[in-house]
């Protein structure tokens, strides 16, 4: 049976520090493209080093950034990646087996992403294993749908289960997780509101604290320490803010 071919999809804007470490980890993929939003760094560059195809396409929001991204590649079947994700030894030894396979029997495959926080990786709670389907046959699915934000992949046919993690690197400061979550909370605010969607006091003041208990109580958010409290507070004030901006705008105001 001849292997087939991967293709590595990945969006970048202003990623020279994370992107050589990303790309590194997709070694085993037969091609890698690479579509950026006009960075200013050297993200450009340090791609095409690393035998990357490189498209510049002005950003118009996730989702429709990796829809295109998908359309730009050489093979059917895609693997797609943020600058921020690194595929770890046990997770490429799982797509490299399904691969020589021909992946059997699947549309598409999810598996596990492990996120570092402050110095470590979080393994418990809401953190992980936040299982994610990145690998799939572009005849049977992609990135589709009108969300930009918190996007996913929807498929025509089964998926399975790899082994092993995808790292997630998602923050280089506290101030940056702060800035993203009220970029999102904003975009996904207007996003419900836009589909009828609409909050309730009820929704400011107890979806938070459910939040919270889910994901540290019984989740086990605690046993990665100060971190995981850390992380679980900071997630719970994004709960919030966006019920907090759905309920102004659902009043006629901006947030």
């Amino acid at each position: 049976m001849s292997r087939t071919p991967i293709s590595a999809c990945i969006i970048t804007f202003n990623e020279a520090d994370r992107i050589d470490d990303c790309l590194a980890s997709l070694a085993f993929c037969d091609e890698v493209v690479v579509v950026d939003s006009g960075s200013s760094d050297d993200t450009r560059a340090r791609a095409q080093a690393h035998g990357a195809r490189v498209i510049e396409r002005p950003f118009d929001g996730f989702r429709s950034q990796k829809a295109f991204a998908v359309e730009q590649v050489r093979h059917d079947w895609v693997l797609c990646l943020d600058a921020d994700e690194r595929v770890d030894a046990t997770l490429r030894a799982s797509i490299e087996a399904a691969r020589d396979h021909g992946f059997p029997g699947a549309a598409g495959y999810r598996f596990a992403r492990l996120s570092e926080y402050f110095g470590a990786f979080l393994r418990h709670g809401n953190a992980y294993p936040d299982r994610v389907l990145r690998l799939f046959d572009r005849r049977r699915g992609g990135w589709r749908g009108e969300r930009e934000i918190h996007e996913a992949v929807s498929l025509d046919g089964p998926r399975k289960t790899l082994a092993g993690n995808l790292e997630h690197h998602p923050y280089r400061s506290l101030s940056e997780q702060l800035a993203k979550q009220e970029r999102y909370a904003q975009m996904m605010a207007e996003y419900q509101h836009a589909r009828g969607k609409r909050a309730k006091l009820r929704h400011i003041l107890l979806n938070p604290w459910w939040r919270f208990v889910r994901g540290y109580v019984l989740r086990g958010g605690f046993l990665d320490g100060w971190r995981g409290l850390l992380y679980a507070l900071v997630r719970v004030e994004y709960v919030r803010r966006k019920a907090i901006k759905l309920w102004l705008l659902d009043r006629g105001y901006r947030p």
